[in-house]
């Protein structure tokens, strides 16, 4: 399987929850070097991530939604750590629209005004071992003070409804529209605003990742009908385009080209 790079998901402390929808660390040490690719799986998020190099540089980047899946050499050494921003607090704390990041990663600095600056001067001393304790006072105080509460509720509510969960299949975007009482056209300008990427490519995303993550528990056919596609070759389509090669390839091994890892780009 593709990724042994160490990945441990960290428990959001409820202070921080207004801000971040998960957090969590990468490591692959000289020790646990590998042959095994590195994969950047498609994300319908942005996060801000702390990572030092082999020589002990640490980099504080703003790395927006990536709507295609790359692959990478597993050799280089790397330690990160990861914070999901909710949806709708790209522009409070990074000063730019989610949008506005899709595709590229960033150094904090270079971003406009003085919170990323802040951010990034914080988020630098975090331990990439134990970074939650320090976490809390890096983050501005209650999300009302710097977004409109009523506006990331329904933004939240749209990521909801067209989201993969465990009791239903997700709601097309036509419907999740109508539920929110708002028009294709209104929640289209919320998600590039505050996701990143349009509701139809978040859904797109969100149901290919579910795939990743829960290959081997059903039949393909029955994955397909779960996550919300019309049949199993719908699914295969989309796991193609996003991840550059259909379902079985990827979970043999028969992956596209590998590239090196870049900090930024």
């Amino acid at each position: 399987m593709p990724n042994a790079v160490a990945v441990r998901v960290l428990t959001v402390p409820e202070v921080l929850r207004p801000w971040l929808s998960g957090v969590r660390t990468l490591s692959l040490s000289d020790a646990e070097r590998t042959e095994e690719p590195f994969v950047r799986l498609p994300a319908a998020v942005t996060k801000v991530v702390l990572r030092v190099t082999a020589g002990g540089r640490r980099d504080v980047l703003a790395v927006g939604p990536r709507v295609r899946a790359s692959y990478h050499e597993g050799k280089t050494r790397l330690q990160c750590v990861e914070l999901r921003l909710a949806p709708g607090t790209t522009r409070p704390l990074l000063g730019v629209a989610a949008a506005e990041l899709a595709g590229r990663a960033v150094p904090l600095e270079e971003l406009p005004g003085a919170m990323p600056r802040r951010l990034a001067a914080a988020l630098r001393g975090l331990d990439p071992h134990d970074p939650l304790p320090r976490l809390a006072g890096t983050l501005p105080g209650p999300l009302s003070d710097a977004a409109d509460p009523a506006r990331t509720a329904l933004l939240r509510a749209g990521v909801d409804a067209l989201s993969v969960r465990p009791d239903r299949t997700p709601a097309r975007v036509g419907e999740a529209a109508r539920e929110l009482a708002v028009s294709e056209r209104q929640l289209r300008k919320l998600f590039t605003e505050g996701v990143g990427v349009s509701p139809k490519h978040y859904t797109r995303i969100d149901r290919v990742r579910t795939i990743v993550t829960r290959a081997g528990d059903a039949p393909w056919s029955q994955l397909a009908a779960v996550t919300g596609y019309f049949d199993q070759s719908h699914m295969t389509s989309d796991f193609r385009a996003l991840m550059g090669v259909p379902p079985r390839s990827y979970f043999t091994g028969r992956l596209p080209s590998l590239t090196p890892c870049q900090a930024r780009g």
